[in-house]
């Protein structure tokens, strides 16, 4: 059922990525949006720049004042000087407005590009996987670890500009004018940025400790909302509460040391910077005074001072960019494995129909026992197979071994074909899975059907005697199932699941229980329907009520691990439970009848 999906998803994945696209290496997101990244270097440079000017104007001003305190100079002069510095501030801050918005559209690019790639990934998992995964860490790492991450990638964009230009530029600036007193200076920055590298370590490790916790704490809070009403009926709710809250601390505790090394060291980053200002105020004292290695006017030491402390600052905000990169790195690590894309699509193999051969079939779950072994049989295009048995038998762990999410033993060949050897993409063509509980996207009746597909819905409607119900819903086709269709009923949603299944057809159709909650006039007309429909494909259909397994072309029997194959009349004769609970089940429909 997944397989449609991914189809559409798959071509907006190349769309987005493009040929020599890397979706595991991060520099290829940067060569991605490489037309953006011209207009941030270029209002980049002009911005980062343009900030010389600034202790340029303010030096000049200052001398200039004390030219009109000496009356040496007019006002108007000064007039002209501050009128220029507020032009040159206009472009500045103007350059940098679009250096930043495209810096955030930067951002937003990769993020969705990072978010697409996973989510075609996720599609491509099997339930084993996302089940092994864990529904909080793979939305902790589908959300929060993208953002994230990008939000390092925007970080490093911005700071190559803003920290790493303008610190070139102010040290370029300062070497100008006292490279002596410059270089004295400039000893003090760099020992914050290897303060902030031995940080790596200690600040990865909070940063791991958090995600991980983030994670729990999602599957706690998706585990509150789907399971609230079975709280509130047992009286559960204060015990989860407490467990909530409980998962809630530990991800405020794990978040705090996460951020709190952040946080504490940039005063401390700042401090060290600025520590060179000290031999300024003493040498520079002795520039203006004639007796240091240059000579100075007030003005000049002004604008060094000036110049020295934006450095600084600026300084300080690198220090804390390598932080920001350790963190972000802790979340490319857990997203890393996602970051695949496929040019496949599943839905782009179409297989014919073919005969099913099962020989010695046997399964176990890893670690467990066998549920069952030996099962022989044989199925030819428009067959259908009854399977059915005792409460946990393994009849559902039978239909899910043909999807070979778990090696099994013995052979399934489909077409002369063994499944579990046959590549991914030629299998998912083959197999029409239908589950025991009905997976329902929060969509429209028509969308759940069609998934994407361009034939009409109503006839598969029909098929499965759900058009009835549809008359006395305002929007019909149109009316939205909620989250797992739960504005449905379960024997609506189960039909709707059938209709899906029926729409996108298979060779081979697994149907986990496609009945259960349907009255006997329904089954048997959405039985008849399904016969029409399926032929050509074999169908294996899974279920505990037997009135209609007469109408099957096999059936397969399933007990403490054995299996039995034969017709209606050879399990009648060679199995006398299924004798027993065939009479119970057709004397409870006669007198259902009656």
């Amino acid at each position: 059922m997944r397989e449609t999906m991914e189809s559409d998803e798959v071509r907006k994945q190349m769309e987005n990525t493009g040929k020599g696209f890397r979706p595991d290496r991060i520099l290829s997101y940067f060569r991605k949006e490489w037309k953006v990244l011209i207009v941030i270097t270029v209002s980049g440079l002009i911005y980062n720049l343009g900030l010389l000017a600034g202790p340029w104007f303010e030096g000049r001003m200052t001398g200039c004042l004390i030219r009109i305190l000496q009356g040496i100079s007019r006002a108007s002069q000064m007039l002209t000087l501050v009128c220029a510095y507020v032009a040159s501030i206009a472009v500045v801050q103007s350059s940098r407005y679009v250096k930043r918005f495209y810096v955030r559209r930067f951002a937003n690019n990769v993020n969705r590009r990072m978010k697409q790639i996973i989510y075609g990934s996720l599609v491509r998992k099997s339930r084993t996987e996302l089940q092994e995964e864990g529904a909080g860490t793979v939305m902790t790492k589908a959300i929060l670890d993208v953002d994230d991450c990008v939000e390092g990638m925007r970080k490093f964009t911005t700071e190559v500009f803003d920290t790493g230009v303008a610190l070139m530029a102010y040290a370029g600036m300062l070497l100008f004018y006292d490279w002596r007193l410059a270089l004295l200076a400039l000893i003090f920055p760099p020992v914050s940025y290897c303060i902030a590298e031995k940080m790596k370590r200690l600040i990865q490790k909070t940063g791991a400790a958090c995600k991980e916790q983030s994670g729990i704490l999602s599957a706690a809070t998706l585990d509150r909302g789907i399971n609230a009403l079975t709280y509130r009926v047992f009286g559960c709710e204060e015990e989860r509460r407490q467990a909530y809250e409980e998962n809630l601390s530990a991800y405020e505790k794990a978040a705090v040391k996460a951020n709190v090394w952040n946080t504490v060291m940039q005063p401390l980053y700042r401090v060290i910077s600025m520590t060179g200002v000290l031999f300024i105020f003493y040498f520079g004292g002795k520039n203006v005074l004639g007796e240091g290695w240059s000579t100075w006017s007030v003005a000049t030491f002004a604008t060094f001072l000036s110049c020295f402390t934006k450095l600084s600052v600026k300084s300080s905000s690198a220090a804390k960019l390598f932080n920001a990169v350790h963190k972000a790195q802790v979340s490319w690590k857990r997203i890393k494995p996602f970051m695949k894309v496929s040019g496949d699509s599943h839905m782009n193999t179409k297989m014919l129909p073919g005969t099913l051969q099962v020989t010695d079939l046997g399964f176990a779950y890893p670690g467990g026992k066998k549920l069952f072994e030996h099962l022989n049989f044989s199925a030819e295009p428009g067959q259908i197979i009854g399977i059915t048995g005792p409460v946990a038998c393994g009849k559902s762990t039978l239909g899910k071994s043909f999807l070979c999410e778990y090696p099994y033993e013995g052979s399934i060949q489909f077409d002369g074909q063994e499944l579990q050897k046959m590549d991914e993409k030629k299998r998912a063509g083959i197999i029409g899975y239908l589950g025991h509980d009905p997976e329902l996207f929060n969509d429209t009746i028509e969308n759940n059907i069609r998934l994407g597909g361009g034939r009409e819905a109503e006839p598969y409607l029909k098929a499965v005697c759900l058009d009835q119900d549809l008359t006395s819903v305002e929007d019909g086709l149109q009316t939205l199932v909620g989250n797992g269709g739960v504005r449905l009923s379960g024997g609506q949603a189960q039909r709707l699941a059938l209709a899906r299944t029926l729409y996108h057809k298979k060779p081979l159709l697994i149907l986990d229980d496609p009945f259960s909650a349907l009255d006997r006039t329904t089954e048997r007309e959405a039985f008849a329907h399904l016969q029409e429909m399926a032929k050509g494909s074999i169908v294996l259909l899974i279920s505990h009520r037997l009135y209609l397994f007469p109408q099957m072309d096999q059936i397969i029997w399933m007990e403490t691990g054995e299996t039995v194959v034969g017709t209606h009349e050879e399990l009648l004769k060679q199995v006398p439970e299924y004798a027993q609970l065939f009479a119970a089940q057709e004397g409870g429909a006669g007198h259902e009848e009656d």
